[in-house]
This record gives C-alpha cells, sequence and structure tokens, in this order.
C-alpha cells in the first residue's frame, strides 16, 4: 500500500541520496517490511506475487498462440538479491555488487566488501557469511550443502579482508580474516583455510581439511608447499584495500543515469588527443558547437 511504499523510499533515501540510485537498501528496506508484517499480511503479499507470477505465464503463452504475428520483448528477469521462502539476504549499504552477480537466500555481506561481476552466493540450504573489507572476484561461486557425506552441514563463512579469485568455488567451508584464495580454486565442505594464509591457483582443498595459518597449499588435492613470505601477506591487504577502493568507482559507474554517460563521453571525446581513444567510444555524432580531437 501508499504507506508502506513510502516507509520503502524513505529507507532508502534517508541518507539525502536519490531512492532510484540506491537499489540495495531499497530492497533491504522492502525485506524488512515483509519480516514485520503478521501472518495475514505475508499471506496478501504472496498472493500478490503470484497474482504477478500468473500474469506474466499469461502474456508470454497469449504471445505463443499468436505464433508468427506477435511481438515479445525480451526482458531480463535477473535479480541481484532474491528470496528463497523466508530466507532473505542482506548486503550493507557500503557493500558493492556487481550488476550481473546474484545473491539468493541466506547471506549476509559486510561493510565494504565487493561482490563482482558475475559471481553467485546461493544461500538457499544453509546461511553464507561474508565479513567486511572482502573481494569475491569476478565469476566466483560461493554455495552450501544440505547434505554430505560426511554428514556435517556447515554454513560458508568468510571473514574480512578476504581476497577470493576469480573463478573460485568456495562450498560449505570457512575462510578466516585476511587469508586468500587464488584464481580457479576450489575449497570443499568442511575445508578451513586459517589467518594469512593462501590456497594457490587451480587448487582442490578436499573435504574436512585445515589450512593452518601463514601456510601456502596447492595442487589436487591440496598440499602444503610453503610457508607465505612476508612480502605475500602485505600484498594480500593490500589487495583487499585497492579491491575495495575500486569497487566505489564501479559503484558510482553503475548508478549514472544514461544522459550522465551521455554527458561524460562527450567531454571526454572533445578532450580526446589521439584516436585509440575514438574506436573505444565509436563514432558519436557531436553537435556542431563541439568539435572533434584531432
Amino acid at each position: 500500500n501508499n504507506e508502506e511504499s513510502s516507509l520503502v523510499l524513505s529507507a532508502s533515501s534517508s541518507s539525502g541520496e536519490n531512492p532510484h540510485f540506491d537499489f540495495i537498501s531499497l530492497i533491504n528496506a522492502n525485506q524488512s517490511l515483509v519480516r514485520k508484517m503478521g501472518t495475514m499480511g505475508k499471506a496478501f503479499y504472496n498472493v500478490g506475487f503470484w497474482i504477478r507470477e500468473t500474469g506474466q505465464a499469461l502474456d508470454r503463452l497469449g504471445c505463443r498462440l499468436q505464433g508468427k504475428n506477435h511481438f515479445r520483448e525480451q526482458l531480463s528477469r535477473h535479480r541481484m538479491l532474491m528470496n528463497v521462502f523466508d530466507k532473505a539476504p542482506y548486503v550493507d549499504k557500503e557493500a558493492f555488487v556487481a550488476p550481473s552477480a546474484s545473491i539468493t537466500g541466506d547471506v549476509h555481506v559486510g561493510r565494504g566488501s565487493s561482490i563482482w561481476y558475475g559471481c553467485v552466493l546461493r544461500g538457499d540450504a544453509n546461511s553464507i557469511s561474508v565479513g567486511a573489507g572482502t573481494n569475491i572476484q569476478d565469476n566466483s561461486l560461493v554455495h552450501v550443502a544440505k547434505s554430505n557425506l560426511s554428514g556435517k552441514v556447515l554454513p560458508t563463512v568468510i571473514g574480512d579482508n578476504v581476497t577470493v579469485g576469480h573463478s573460485a568455488v568456495l562450498h560449505g567451508c570457512t575462510v578466516e580474516d585476511e587469508a586468500h584464495i587464488g584464481a580457479s580454486a576450489t575449497v570443499l565442505d568442511g575445508a578451513h583455510v586459517e589467518k594469512h594464509a593462501m590456497v594457490a591457483s587451480g587448487a582442490l582443498v578436499r573435504q574436512n581439511t585445515r589450512i593452518p595459518s601463514g601456510e601456502v597449499w596447492g595442487g589436487n588435492p591440496a598440499r602444503f608447499l610453503r610457508k607465505v613470505t612476508e612480502e605475500e601477506r602485505a600484498f594480500f591487504s593490500s589487495l583487499a584495500a585497492d579491491y575495495s577502493n575500486l569497487a566505489q568507482v564501479h559503484a558510482a559507474e553503475n548508478t549514472k543515469k544514461l544522459d550522465e554517460t551521455d554527458f561524460k563521453k562527450l567531454l571526454n571525446k572533445k578532450n580526446a588527443s589521439d584516436a585509440e581513444y575514438d574506436s573505444v567510444l565509436n563514432d558519436l555524432t557531436l553537435p556542431e558547437d563541439v568539435p572533434k580531437a584531432a
């Protein structure tokens, strides 16, 4: 109703920002309202959801019945944040979630963390917790198991200032603060990566394996390789900070309106001094009073 809508908008604009830009705060506020509803409120909410889904299904059916004469607009149904039954994700307002990422179910993302493009965090069978300042890089998967061979069904817990490399898989495991998971590494159920430890790129950490603090493990299956050097430990900290800063840049770019990006391209085109920039932006139709760069 109108009262609930105004509450959602006021919650998302309390910091003085445009509510249309603060998408994550808007979703969190809406989910908070749903949790506070009584039994009847939740029932009406679910009925409304089913009616909307039914309407979309009828629209698709009607398009198919029209055969070749129909026009169907292809809309993406991707959702950055999605509930699973009564499990709703929570993302801190200072965190960055890329538009193509997917966070589903019982997932908590802490302050200053970044979930990059193509990542999937699926907390449908158990919970996923991501600490502060952690970066989960492109195309990585974080999941939990409803059951496994060991009989230990555990959540996935990722600490503070952790770096998870591109295309890594974390499944029902624990990664402590300031650890480093290399690109394409896999950490399976019950595994425990201690603070300042490193899993090398492409490694497979088997179930219930514990990697002690300050050690580098690699291979398939992963085994001890050597100790982490002081230079590597400093690099892990700086890498987490660099990704936190980079996430702010991407967050700002992703919240821009179309006219803002076009105007920025126009200014860059005016000040461009080489042909390479033109090839990146493609040819733009400029007003007559804005000369092209030589």
